[in-house]
């Protein structure tokens, strides 16, 4: 705001101002012709100065458009002006009125090389009149000449310095304003890419969690169902070909139990809760319960053990755990032929290890066939619930040496 009324008073004495110390010159000088001792044809050519000034004027104002930019056309106007100024000076002092508007118009008019020549015979001239006319009448006037002028030239020179710090310093800020209008542009379309990548960034983050659930519940349907009915099928299939009633008897009453076990850890797996076998019970009693479940349905020597002081658990940690137990016993019951397995629940300060090791016939880890769409999770399973909790599984087999399993996580307690 304070920049255009600027610009607006500017642009008024530039229209008007030149035109109003030519007549306060000419009004002056008519009233002090007699007193300056003006003849009668100094007044004649001193009037023919002031309309030539007038038209000069006018002919500036229409053919300059743009009267700020120095150019050569300004050059040659400020000349003539000057010389028209400094000869209605020297017939007249007070006609200094309308010489001093070099000063004001030097800088916008002259190009750089000329700026300072211009404003010394602008100083001249003020000078001249402000000893009281041209020329200096004996020696003492040609002293106060000098001095005058000394003085003139010295202001010309301290205000045209004033001048060019103003001019940096706007063309500084100028360029300050332009490099924050590029930031606040450059700004707005890193916040414009940044929302949109935000936005792209939920969806993608939400298929993911969509895709992860799903895999959590395919892990934890063929974790329960799957392994029940596989469980369940195993008894049957003895039932099938028991020779007596007691032992038919025996095995369907486990294959219920399996059956109604199965149908509780569905449950509890569709709604996102822990292990039927650890909502009483913590790690280390549901893992004893499992292994010996498990014993007596192979009927595989099975042994639990637990190092270290134990601890309980995060529920998620402990379910990760029991589901890898769960899936390595099923292994081992359908594939390894085992005598005897064994599985070990230790508390290592920071991390809990679960071990399970069979004397079975063993494998090559490196030639396990990927999982399909007929198969189970088996040990891709294994491994992705324990990295899903930063934890590792590592799978030690070969043929005919039997297999050992190690999951190894961190010790998460419960904060309940």
């Amino acid at each position: 705001m304070t920049q255009a009324a600027d610009f607006g008073r500017r642009a008024f004495f530039d229209s008007w101002g030149p035109y109003a110390l030519l007549a306060a010159g000419a009004l002056t000088a008519a009233g002090s012709a007699r007193l300056v001792g003006m003849s009668r044809a100094e007044l004649y050519v001193s009037g023919v100065l002031v309309v030539f000034a007038v038209v000069l004027q006018l002919a500036w104002g229409r053919a300059i458009r743009d009267r700020s930019a120095p150019s050569a056309t300004g050059a040659a106007f400020y000349f003539v002006r000057w010389a028209n100024g400094f000869v209605l000076t020297w017939l007249n002092p007070f006609f200094a009125f309308y010489a001093v508007t070099g000063y004001y118009n030097g800088a916008r008019q002259l190009p750089r090389r000329l700026m300072m020549p211009g404003l010394c015979l602008t100083a001249a001239t003020m000078a001249g009149s402000e000893i009281g006319g041209m020329p200096p009448r004996g020696p003492v006037l040609w002293l106060g000449f000098v001095v005058v002028f000394g003085v003139n030239i010295g202001m010309v020179a301290l205000f045209t310095r004033f001048n060019e710090q103003e001019q940096a310093r706007a063309r500084e800020q100028a360029g300050t304003i332009a490099e924050l209008e590029r930031t606040n542009t450059a700004l707005q379309q890193a916040l414009d890419e940044n929302a949109a990548l935000h936005a792209q960034l939920l969806v993608q983050a939400r298929e993911a969690g969509v895709a992860d659930e799903r895999r959590r519940l395919a892990a934890e349907i063929h974790d329960t169902i799957a392994q029940g009915l596989a469980g369940i099928i195993a008894q049957l299939q003895v039932v099938s070909s028991a020779q007596d009633l007691a032992t038919a008897r025996t095995h369907l009453e486990r294959a219920s139990a399996l059956a109604r076990h199965s149908l509780g850890e569905a449950r509890r797996s569709v709604h996102n809760l822990a292990p039927v076998a650890l909502a009483a019970d913590g790690l280390p009693e549901a893992l004893k319960k499992t292994v010996t479940d498990w014993g007596e349905r192979t009927a595989i020597r099975a042994e639990f053990t637990v190092t270290g002081t134990a601890e309980q658990l995060h529920e998620e940690v402990a379910a990760t755990l029991l589901r890898i137990a769960q899936e390595a016993l099923s292994n081992a019951a359908r594939h390894a032929r085992a005598h005897r397995l064994g599985v070990t629940l230790s508390f290592m300060g920071d991390e809990v290890v679960l071990d399970i090791r069979d004397d079975g016939t063993g494998f090559d880890p490196a030639a396990v066939a990927p999982r399909t769409r007929a198969g189970g999770f088996g040990l891709d399973g294994m491994r992705a619930r324990a990295e899903r909790i930063a934890g590792t599984l590592t799978v030690e087999s070969e043929p005919g040496h039997g297999t050992a399993v190690s999951a190894r996580v961190p010790l998460v307690r419960d904060d309940r």
